[in-house]
């Protein structure tokens, strides 16, 4: 079959089209066929050496994709071969096909096509946790989104707004205003503003009826981070999701937690698998479910084949994606 192979961490040139043998499933894995995967900044991360948990090289990156299972092994119970699934993966998912565990993998519903599936994969997820979970929304609430028009940021904006929030969306690109708000933001914060420790509060006061924001899903970090702690309500949450802007690690000064009764937390979202699956089932059947409603819908920007995933991760590198993109290995 083929598959991307990373054999030294560096730039997306590294990545390397190559025929290896089909992964054999093990006793609690399935083997899927994949019809799309998901291209992310993290995976970027990963394949520059730069994430938090690194794979031993060689390896096929991808950490979500959409199929169709081929064959099971003898310890699997829930799956079969025929079946349609989203599975999350540590890696593998750049390929024609990938061995998964069951447990990581979801039955996907019949009117939730492929690339939709693997667009939404880790990215929803993120942002289900962030928003309702780290974040404990409340219905009516007011929430910030640092980096809206990324993957999470575009998926946690979606979910903000289906569940009845006021949705601020906080961008570093100008021209990614029309992107965020197509996904829901009633409004914009411009997170380029000059002095922006006072700048980003008036914004948010403007914006949210005079108040601070319930709410801070912060992927950026830095001085965005800094800022956007100022310009937190009473009582209000902020969760550390990533660092993209790579500035300086934020700190935090804990008066401000104290003066304000402000809740500072953290989402690691690849450790979910390991600490709460029913919880993320749980999340993974409501996300479906929003889909199917129409609550929901990621925003795929294109579907590349699988030839073309240095492109796709260049596109993410340099910042001009303007939604999702997906590899299609079986067209």
């Amino acid at each position: 079959m083929r598959a991307c192979l990373l054999r030294a961490f560096g730039s997306p040139e590294e990545l390397r089209l190559e025929e290896i043998p089909d992964p054999i499933p093990g006793e609690t894995e399935v083997l899927v066929e994949v019809r799309a995967a998901g291209v992310t900044y993290a995976e970027l991360l990963v394949i520059q050496g730069k994430y938090q948990v690194l794979p031993k090289l060689p390896f096929v990156p991808g950490k979500e994709l959409a199929g169709v299972v081929l064959a099971v092994g003898d310890g699997v119970k829930s799956l079969r071969p025929g079946d349609r699934v989203l599975g999350l993966a540590p890696l593998g998912a750049y390929a024609d096909k990938a061995s998964i565990e069951e447990s990581r993998c979801f039955a996907l519903p019949a009117g939730v096509p492929f690339a939709d599936a693997a667009a939404m994969g880790i990215a929803y997820q993120a942002a289900y946790f962030a928003l309702f979970e780290r974040g404990t929304y409340k219905q009516g609430e007011s929430v910030l989104v640092n980096g809206a028009s990324g993957a999470v940021g575009l998926a946690a904006v979606q979910l903000a707004r289906a569940s009845g929030a006021r949705v601020l969306a906080g961008i570093t690109t100008p021209d990614k205003a029309s992107l965020v708000r197509a996904a829901g933001a009633d409004h914009v914060i411009d997170l380029l503003a000059a002095d922006l420790d006072v700048e980003l509060r008036k914004q948010v006061q403007a914006a949210n009826a005079g108040r601070g924001v319930d709410i801070v899903i912060d992927m950026l970090g830095g001085d965005v981070f800094s800022a956007s702690l100022r310009a937190l309500a009473w009582r209000g949450r902020i969760v550390i999701v990533g660092f993209a802007a790579q500035r300086s690690m934020p700190s935090i000064p804990a008066n401000y937690l104290l003066i304000k009764n402000i809740t500072a937390t953290g989402l690691f979202w690849n450790s979910m698998f390991e600490h709460v699956p029913g919880e993320v089932r749980t999340a993974q059947r409501r996300l479906f479910g929003w889909y199917e409603a129409g609550r929901i819908k990621p925003t795929i920007m294109e579907a590349l084949p699988l030839h073309e995933v240095r492109r796709a991760f260049s596109c993410i590198a340099r910042r001009e994606a303007r939604g999702r993109l997906v590899l299609t290995p079986v067209c």
